[in-house]
């Protein structure tokens, strides 16, 4: 399995919600959500607009867990100041019922549309937001994993945190999750020196 990475320069993660908004306000919603609650992507794509009109958390089952009896619990996620009037303007005029993310297409074998857009087309936008800025490892984790990854970085005392937020048993668990055990051998072994 490919290995994947969050965005790490915030530079570079303004420059794609900047891309993204001139391209789809679609797109730039799911990405903005995606960066600024954590939610699985299969979580992201089956939100309704009722779920985040005039809210200030998203509440869910989420996807990985419904099926699973030990793990089911709800989850509530706040919505970000920041996100507030871009999804409030980007759900005007739709009904409560409607995906938040819907897709453009028709399916073809059975001509039903407004459904969520699939998790292959949420891998293009993401990637091809990252390929004009040299961003290789990135996938449908990514904005989950950049979520928590500034989340440590602002403060490492979030770890335990975000252990219980992704749902991981072990500290190392998160920690490597997130690329940092990767960027701390990386540096150790830069560091090193024989002179």
């Amino acid at each position: 399995m490919k290995s994947v990475q969050p965005i790490r320069d915030k530079a570079i993660i303004e420059a794609i919600k900047r891309d993204l908004r001139l391209q789809s306000e679609r797109n730039y919603i799911f990405f903005c959500l995606g960066i600024y609650s954590g939610l699985r992507v299969s979580d992201l794509l089956n939100l309704r607009v009722g779920d985040v009109r005039s809210k200030s958390h998203i509440v869910l089952i989420e996807q990985k867990t419904r099926n699973t009896k030990k793990l089911r619990k709800e989850r509530k996620f706040i919505i970000h100041p920041d996100l507030k009037p871009a999804l409030e303007s980007y759900i005007a005029g739709k009904r409560d019922e409607e995906y938040l993310f819907p897709s453009r297409q028709r399916k073809k074998k059975t001509g039903i549309s407004q459904q969520p857009f699939h998790r292959t087309m949420a891998y293009k936008v993401l990637k091809n937001a990252a390929q004009k800025y040299g961003l290789k490892e990135i996938g449908c984790h990514t904005m989950r994993k950049t979520w928590g990854y500034h989340l440590y970085v602002q403060n490492p005392r979030n770890l335990a945190l975000l252990m219980n937020m992704f749902n991981h048993s072990e500290q190392s668990i998160t920690l490597r999750y997130l690329g940092l055990t990767q960027d701390a051998m990386d540096e150790a072994i830069s560091d090193l020196s024989y002179s």
